[in-house]
């Protein structure tokens, strides 16, 4: 048994051809992260406080699609949302349809520390805030230039789409776009667990480009987008509502559990029971083990083990943490 940590930064349709304006940043981001998770658990920081953390500085990142970097819905707002869990007590926090919180991720967990309930949201949740003195900014702040244009792509296009999506051509036919929703998500998560064995989950996004407004995805659904427990902490990224309908979260869990599975054979399993192009997740297990499984074109991804292994990674290849369905 040692410490692990895996942290994405979004699944969807990853072209390789992702120009270096936009894959630059974001791997470097994710190595930063990376590092800075890390050193918080070399440092005997409870798997809680690492998750958090690393989330946060997901969301201070403006090329990744929670905080900062939030998508924008079709009226050109924003509204994010993020969850936090903890293993060994189930503790959790979660919150929707923000529009000044800096950090989504602290208030989910202040929503779990300090009321009786699991979730808030909207002016709720702003509210709530407020009272607790958490760091507000006027929306403005998240609103970028990438994601004014994001928007505009989208809406030309008549679609709602991950931020990762390429432009289409007008005159391309896309009458399946608005039933399907192209609505895979664009998330940042992270997932700890220390020496010995606490876990814990965190999760954030912005949601969709183009979503309706109050739409809420499953990152903040315990068991669908965040879970932890006793055997593992998972994050997931994807399609929302396929993410959702699959409770692929707590599925990992469940068949650990119930399947007597290791958390690499767990969460391929999972991720292969998805519909094909939906979902992503990275996991760890109280023994250390990481998954990092996905069936879409790529996920932005990073792990590393107190045993010295590491990655940093887009695309499905060999590597030091995945083979076939990118796991450890």
């Amino acid at each position: 048994m040692g410490w692990a940590i895996a942290l994405h930064g979004g699944a969807g349709d990853i072209p390789l051809s992702l120009p270096p304006e936009r894959r630059l940043p974001r791997e470097a981001g994710l190595r930063h992260c990376l590092n800075v998770g890390i050193a918080a658990l070399k440092a005997h920081k409870h798997p809680l406080d690492v998750v958090e953390l690393v989330v946060r500085e997901l969301e201070n990142h403006p090329h990744f699609n929670a905080g900062k970097g939030s998508v924008l819905t079709t009226s050109g707002t924003v509204e994010m949302e993020a969850c936090i869990m903890d293993g060994k007590t189930k503790r959790c926090g979660a919150v929707s349809g923000l529009s000044t919180i800096v950090n989504a991720i602290s208030l989910a967990r202040l929503v779990m520390e300090k009321t009786p309930h699991i979730y808030l949201g909207f002016d709720g949740a702003e509210a709530f805030a407020r009272e607790q003195g958490v760091e507000t900014v006027d929306p403005s702040y998240f609103i970028t230039p990438e994601n004014i244009e994001r928007l505009k792509q989208a809406q030309e296009a008549n679609r709602v789409q991950i931020d990762y999506t390429q432009p289409i051509q007008k005159e391309e036919k896309n009458d399946g776009a608005i039933a399907d929703g192209d609505s895979q998500i664009g998330t940042v998560g992270c997932v700890a667990v220390d020496n010995e064995g606490n876990l814990a989950s965190a999760t954030s996004t912005g949601g969709l480009v183009n979503k309706m407004v109050g739409r809420i995805g499953d990152t903040p659904i315990i068991g669908a987008g965040t879970y932890a427990n006793q055997l593992c902490a998972i994050s997931a990224t994807g399609r929302g509502e396929a993410i959702i309908r699959g409770t692929i979260a707590r599925d990992v869990a469940a068949v650990m559990e119930f399947k007597g599975l290791s958390l690499k054979e767990a969460a391929a399993y999972v991720i292969d029971q998805a519909p094909p192009g939906t979902a992503g997740l990275v996991a760890v297990s109280s023994t250390g083990e990481v998954a990092m499984p996905f069936n879409t074109t790529g996920m932005f991804r990073a792990c590393a083990t107190e045993d010295g292994r590491s990655e940093i990674a887009i695309w499905d290849s060999p590597s030091k943490c995945h083979g076939r369905f990118g796991v450890m």
